[in-house]
């Protein structure tokens, strides 16, 4: 699976105030798949929203991803990761990531895996995944 993200919306920053460039925030992104399917859905868009630590150059974060696919069905998840930032942009990022829930025919839907991400100039992200899935019976 390949997406390519957007730049985070404005996220919602505070700083911690124990240490220089200890901040908590709070944003969202959108993401187009670039490549992958499901069961033979291809997947199309999605929504991560998140919550992160960062301190000074290095991010940890966790979230929840809705995917829609290309037939209108939509699949949850949660993720969980850490990156690497420079100047205030991403550089590299990693995550683990699982099924929580779906609609219609993906009820049931048992699915986890990993993501790697490069930032791009822009201030998004090109993410490439994979990952292991079971429909449900």
């Amino acid at each position: 699976m390949k997406w390519d993200c957007a730049a985070p919306d404005p996220a919602h920053a505070l700083d911690a105030g124990d240490q220089p460039n200890h901040i908590f925030s709070i944003g969202q992104m959108k993401c187009t798949a670039l490549a992958g399917e499901i069961a033979g859905v291809k997947q199309q868009s999605g929504v991560g929203t998140e919550f992160h630590e960062l301190t000074g150059n290095s991010d940890s974060f966790r979230g929840v991803f809705v995917e829609t696919l290309a037939n209108g069905e939509k699949i949850h998840y949660t993720y969980e990761g850490t990156a690497t930032m420079k100047d205030g942009a991403l550089v590299s990022a990693k995550n683990t990531w699982s099924s929580t829930s779906a609609t219609e025919s993906f009820k049931g839907i048992k699915a986890s895996g990993t993501c790697e991400a490069t930032g791009n100039p822009d201030g998004g992200a090109k993410f490439e995944c994979s990952g292991e899935y079971t429909l449900a019976k």
